[in-house]
């Protein structure tokens, strides 16, 4: 069986795509590949459109209301210093949960976007 789609990345609706993008950007070390105002794509250093790996942030006229129906888990193996370091930035904590093997905290971007920092235990 041929594979004709992958995965690209993930485009965010938000009201203010600039300021979101430079969270993300900061949080992730990415760099700013598309800027067109309405629309801004980050990637990381060196990888270009098509490359995969993109989060983008495109204009909507309205703020978020409810939880997301999707959301992104970022691994790390050093969870609370990258969460510490994630809220300096603008994310703000919503809980913590651990399942047997992993645990996980929840955040949400100065937009109010879930997102996940998930590490092993054990």
């Amino acid at each position: 069986m041929s594979e004709t789609i992958t995965v690209g990345g993930i485009t965010i609706d938000s009201n203010d795509p600039a300021e979101l993008a430079e969270f993300w950007s900061s949080a992730l070390g990415y760099t700013i590949l598309v800027d067109s105002g309405d629309y801004v794509m980050i990637t990381p250093p060196g990888v270009g459109f098509g490359e995969g790996r993109y989060l983008a942030f495109q204009l909507v006229p309205e703020t978020k209301a409810t939880k997301n129906r999707v959301h992104i888990d970022f691994q790390t193996t050093a969870r609370a210093a990258e969460v510490a370091r994630l809220t300096a930035l603008g994310a703000t904590v919503q809980g913590e949960h651990s399942l047997p093997g992993f645990a996980w905290t929840v955040l949400r971007d100065p937009h109010g976007n879930e997102f996940c920092v998930v590490a092993a235990e054990g």
